[in-house]
């Protein structure tokens, strides 16, 4: 990187929150999403949540404000990361998107549709610190920058039910984290 420049393509700039909760610390989630808050992307800005829990009868769903965008989403970064979720024939669910919180202490994302209520909590908040993977460094062809902030509690919540099952703690590097972040100043890039 000649003067500190990335010479990858920048596909996406946002946040991808996530939250993946265990009954046991094995690894096996019984509820899993990841958040979507999209500033620039080939199919514009806006917001998604993919999500699949006891919740949802285990089925994956799609919550969002941007149809063209999600199925960008889907057919790239979410096809690696998941693959379910990278499913574009799922039906997107139009909803409406709202944040608040305060980062030294607790941040929820919500959201509401026609027929649902879903919320996503962080609490108990770590240390914040930079996680960088180039592009084909990993299962993924894609290469990600981002501010993750782990959080050693998470509850989800879809019309007033919660999901069980907790955060299990992770290491990342030999940094303490989990399988619940905010993951913030987020950019996904590509190989030109």
């Amino acid at each position: 990187m000649p003067n500190g420049v990335d010479p990858n393509k920048i596909l996406l700039t946002g946040e991808n929150p996530f939250i993946r909760l265990s009954q046991t610390d094995d690894g096996s989630f019984s509820s899993r999403t990841s958040f979507w808050r999209i500033i620039f992307s080939p199919g514009g800005p806006g917001h998604v949540l993919f999500i699949v829990s006891e919740l949802t009868n285990n089925k994956p769903r799609v919550y969002s404000d941007n149809i063209a965008m999600t199925r960008w989403l889907q057919r790239t970064l979410e096809t690696h990361m998941h693959a379910p979720f990278g499913d574009d024939s799922l039906e997107v669910i139009e909803a409406e998107f709202e944040k608040y919180g305060d980062l030294r202490s607790y941040w929820t994302e919500s959201l509401v549709s026609s027929e649902d209520e879903i919320t996503l909590t962080w609490y108990d908040l770590g240390e914040p610190f930079v996680s960088h993977t180039p592009p084909g460094g990993s299962d993924n062809p894609y290469g990600v920058y981002t501010v993750l902030i782990p959080a050693a509690g998470a509850r989800l919540t879809l019309n007033g039910r919660a999901a069980s099952g907790k955060p299990v703690p992770l290491d990342r590097g030999g940094t303490p984290s989990s399988t619940a972040c905010l993951a913030f100043s987020e950019s996904w890039l590509a190989a030109r």
